[in-house]
């Protein structure tokens, strides 16, 4: 008998979904959920791809929203998903997508946990992930009062003794935009060594703000009432409120595995649709450029949404679409 020669376990290929939609959305926060919306509303069969993976899912209040100003975040998400329940083209599914590609019609095809699901247009709204400070009880106040985003949270600095950490060039800037509202200001570089030029340091200097390359080793006070931050060495740095600016790391697997232009501050190239370098690939909310607010995503997320739509104008689409109209363009240019 001639045995067998293993090579290891036989490799696991995804389910093929035989249900093939007009649109596939990763993603579903404010972005992603718009996308979704103006999709429903064009009539168009959608899948949104949840990970449950916010950016804002520790953060209390998401400010600046028109309507709901401030609004928690989550409870914004959960009525946004119920608007979206009442459309009966989408279908919002948990999970992950992990690898994205395309048959021989040019359909994406996404998996997701596994599970192949099969879209005519894609719409990327992954968000990104920031890079937050090694300090003991960081978790117990972020969202209450740390944050990293002076434009959404620095109102409530105003007046107030702010500690901001981070250590590259980038962060004298970060911290002279906070004088916009700050009484005080205090950067801690975590024990790194600030990676600024001599002109960095003299612009902080000039304008009265602190630098202090020592460890911060855990925050004083409890959650929305911190106190100050403690030091390695034991000096206690009084502080009200705290911001950070470290990285932040677009979810851009999905959009490098299709060969999607990407700027050299690591975000999508999109035109005025939202439209990325590749036909029939859509992009919104912080994965594009521009600023990085919960009310500028759900615009972008509109903006694609409603461009994804139109440009199957004409289009059988998926199974679970309606009929379409004709394309208005293709008709009068006869």
């Amino acid at each position: 008998m001639v045995g067998r020669r293993r090579y290891g376990p036989a490799p696991v290929h995804p389910r093929r979904s035989e249900v093939t939609y007009d649109a596939a959305v990763v993603g579903a926060g404010p972005a992603g959920l718009s996308a979704a919306t103006w999709l429903a509303r064009y009539r168009r069969s959608t899948i949104v791809v949840d990970s449950e993976e916010y950016r804002n899912r520790r953060v209390d209040q998401s400010p600046g929203f028109l309507g709901s100003d401030p609004a928690d975040p989550m409870s914004l998400l959960r009525r946004a998903r119920r608007d979206l329940d009442r459309y009966p083209t989408v279908r919002v599914v948990r999970g992950r997508a992990s690898t994205v590609g395309r048959d021989r019609s040019g359909a994406f095809l996404l998996t997701v946990d596994g599970e192949e699901r099969r879209a005519l247009r894609l719409v990327l709204a992954t968000g990104v992930v920031d890079q937050f400070p090694d300090v003991d009880r960081f978790f117990d106040h972020y969202g209450a009062d740390v944050f990293h985003c002076p434009t959404c949270d620095g109102y409530e600095a105003a007046g107030r003794r702010i500690v901001v950490f981070g250590w590259s060039e980038d962060i004298a800037g970060f911290a002279l935009s906070m004088l916009e509202w700050a009484a005080s200001i205090t950067v801690v570089t975590d024990g790194r060594t600030f990676e600024g030029e001599d002109r960095h340091r003299q612009a902080l200097i000039d304008n009265g703000v602190h630098l202090v390359e020592d460890d911060a080793v855990a925050l004083v006070g409890r959650r929305g009432a911190l106190e100050s931050v403690r030091l390695r060495g034991g000096t206690l740095v009084e502080a009200e409120l705290a911001f950070f600016s470290i990285a932040h790391h677009p979810r851009l697997d999905l959009a490098e595995q299709l060969g999607c232009e990407i700027t050299d501050d690591g975000c999508l190239v999109v035109d005025d649709d939202g439209q990325t370098s590749v036909a029939g690939v859509y992009a919104a909310g912080d994965i594009t450029p521009g600023f990085q607010l919960a009310a500028v995503a759900a615009g972008k997320g509109a903006v694609a949404g409603v461009a994804c739509a139109s440009s199957l104008k004409g289009a059988l689409g998926g199974a679970g679409s309606p009929s379409p109209g004709p394309d208005p363009e293709a008709e009068l240019s006869r």
